[in-house]
């Protein structure tokens, strides 16, 4: 299936012939080795080292979603990168957050946002967000080989939903099993611990910033008690990525307004380490 860069430049037969809007259709019809699922992963014994990105969490309010995650990569009892990013737009209107082997999840990424492209430009009109959310989880299914072997890609899925009018949040088993979840959610290894976090802290009355303050909250709480996820660093300036999606399309928070954010969180903790309590009643 190579271009012919030799006679007139012409594309060879498979790129000109109509066929499915699915990018990965195409590849597994003409070029199916190219499919990371189809790779063949030589036997190993015991836990694949590898970079592991961990904490990612999401969390709704009216106009729209917030996804954010920490900066930490490890790699067994070493932390293996300290700024690593693992929230990325998948396209104008929703984002992906990445938890699992960092390799395998990066690729993923930027195969999904091929084939949201190649929708759009196939079909002239975007996949809706549920269609996205089913796209994915037709490629987390064929990585599943791999992820048995423990390259295990776990992401969140948010984006805002045009026909709904609201911001929607989706998660992933490895097997590809979707589940939209209601308000917030959060995967990778301090999960648990965020997830805490968010439950006492979520209302439906949040606006874009407090939603933002919300998630730098629950990133806190969970590298406090999760030593894979990292916390806002401000001796290196390292902070979360925080993105908001709302009608107006997909935003990354600048890292002033982050840097902003995370020292007033941090600032609190001073007087409450354990962070603002929620009422009894």
């Amino acid at each position: 299936m190579e271009a012919n860069i030799r006679g007139a430049g012409r594309l060879p037969a498979a790129f000109l012939t109509p066929g499915s809007s699915s990018f990965m259709d195409f590849l597994g019809e003409h070029a199916p080795a190219a499919l990371p699922g189809n790779r063949e992963v030589p036997p190993v014994k015991g836990a694949v080292e590898a970079p592991h990105g961990t904490t990612i969490v999401a969390l709704t309010f009216p106009g729209g979603v917030v996804l954010a995650g920490d900066r930490r990569a490890t790699m067994g009892n070493m932390i293996a990168q300290r700024d690593i990013e693992k929230v990325f737009p998948a396209d104008e209107y929703s984002a992906i957050g990445i938890a699992g082997t960092a390799g395998v999840a990066v690729e993923m990424v930027r195969l999904f946002q091929l084939e949201l492209e190649h929708f759009e430009k196939v079909e002239g009109a975007q996949l809706s967000l549920e269609g996205k959310a089913n796209r994915l989880s037709t490629m987390i299914r064929s990585n599943l080989g791999m992820a048995m072997q423990g390259l295990a890609v776990l992401p969140l899925f948010a984006g805002w939903d045009p026909a709904r009018e609201k911001g929607r949040i989706f998660s992933y088993d490895v097997t590809g099993g979707r589940t939209e979840e209601r308000g917030f959610a959060s995967v990778g290894s301090g999960s648990v611990f965020a997830r805490g976090a968010l439950k006492k802290l979520f209302t439906d009355e949040l606006t874009e910033r407090q939603a933002a303050t919300v998630v730098v909250q629950a990133l806190y709480d969970a590298a406090d008690d999760d030593s894979a996820t990292g916390g806002p660093d401000l001796t290196r300036r390292i902070f979360p990525i925080v993105t908001s999606i709302t009608d107006e399309g997909f935003r990354r928070l600048p890292d002033a307004e982050v840097s902003e954010i995370a020292r007033s969180v941090v600032d609190g903790r001073l007087e409450l380490p354990d962070g603002p309590r929620a009422s009894v009643l």
